[in-house]
């Protein structure tokens, strides 16, 4: 992208390689994580998933908000970054099939795209208020 340094995304890169290398441990490997009595109802790896690629999204939408740009071509690159982590949730359940006690889980996906959906609605949020701030 013309203007913003390589280093601006060396966060989101970080956080990509990490996502990487916890969807490829084997499932005796992860952590067990026990719900607390009032999260029952919620699975806890769903939000795990979400927190995941919401933060994914944001570590590589966030160099492209304080870029110096028009916004409209802000909002164009927050919305084809948001769907490619959307596509890389569902990349992640495909080469899950690979690793050993680890499946395809749809329900994963829908959990990652809702964690990039509110990373997305968070970042634009924040371009329409500073806009507001700009021209009163």
């Amino acid at each position: 992208m013309k203007g913003i340094s390589y280093k601006k995304f060396v966060p989101g890169i970080l956080w990509f390689i990490l996502v990487l290398l916890l969807i490829c441990l084997p499932k005796h490997e992860m952590p067990e994580i026990e719900p607390m009595w009032w999260l029952s109802a919620i699975r806890p790896d769903k939000i795990v998933h979400a927190a995941m690629f919401g933060m994914l999204n944001y570590l590589f939408i966030f160099p492209i908000f304080k870029a110096e740009m028009v916004d409209s071509t802000k909002v164009k690159y927050f919305i084809w970054i948001s769907l490619a982590a959307s596509v890389w949730g569902l990349s992640t359940e495909f080469i899950q099939l690979l690793v050993p006690g680890r499946s395809f889980e749809l329900w994963d996906w829908f959990a990652d795209s809702v964690g990039v959906l509110i990373a997305l609605i968070y970042i634009y949020w924040k371009l329409e208020r500073s806009r507001k701030n700009q021209h009163p």
